[in-house]
């Protein structure tokens, strides 16, 4: 397919879907690698809602997602932050959707579930066609600083090497096991100091304070840990 910089603007759409359609089979799939990889982002950024969502030409799939009501799978493109998310180069934040709604999407599905913070980064295809959108969100405002932006943007760049290699393994069925016990061998540690420092910055009474600073840092510095330790390790499964 043509590089995305290339096309036309009257063609990006259609060529955008045509992109998309290879991966449109896990919008119903239940896989291990992707509802691991939802609940493994929802921890890293201590959100309680973490989204593998595909764009789609009037709707826009929530089917591989962590802390969504089973039934909410799907929902009219135009409703969700994640078709405002699509259109940047960069992450799109949303600190307090409370206060400063998105004026470019109908706001009903955002006040009915209650957000407060969006965060979501494109993923995007090799030749750099926009699929979908990897978001967490909370129903609390809350900042989100540029490392936590760098490392989501990390984060979703894992995400598209696992759709690829999904696809290329779609007939060796323990595949994704065999990955997630090696990752988890390897991120364990991290993840309980994650989750202690998380612990410890709940009871910091000064959340600026040059103790939150230090917790704030070390957790920053233990995410990058993990997300190198996918990109790894999904390097090193064999592509036969």
């Amino acid at each position: 397919m043509e590089p995305y910089s290339s096309v036309p603007l009257a063609s990006l759409e259609e060529l955008r879907l045509q992109a998309l359609r290879p991966y449109q089979l896990y919008n119903t799939m239940q896989d291990e690698t992707f509802t691991e990889l939802v609940r493994l982002a929802a921890k890293l950024f201590e959100v309680p809602i973490a989204i593998i969502a595909f764009v789609e030409e009037e709707e826009v799939r929530f089917g591989l997602n962590h802390g969504l009501d089973p039934s909410l799978d799907r929902v009219n493109r135009w409703e969700t932050l994640c078709s405002v998310a699509l259109l940047h180069e960069s992450v799109s934040v949303f600190e307090d959707l409370k206060a400063n709604p998105c004026d470019l999407i109908n706001n009903v599905l955002v006040r009915r579930l209650d957000l407060g913070f969006y965060a979501g980064c494109t993923l995007r295809t090799a030749a750099g066609y926009p699929i979908g959108v990897l978001c967490v969100i909370d129903h609390q405002a809350r900042s989100f600083s540029d490392m936590q932006s760098d490392l989501l943007e990390r984060l979703a760049a894992v995400v598209m090497r696992l759709l690829d290699l999904r696809l290329r393994l779609l007939l060796q069925p323990t595949w994704n096991q065999r990955l997630w016990a090696a990752i988890y061998a390897r991120i364990e540690s991290s993840v309980t100091r994650l989750e202690t420092l998380a612990a410890l910055a709940r009871w910091e009474a000064e959340p600026d304070s040059e103790y939150a600073r230090a917790n704030q840092q070390a957790a920053q510095e233990e995410i990058k840990r993990v997300v190198d330790v996918l990109l790894e390790q999904i390097q090193a499964v064999p592509e036969g």
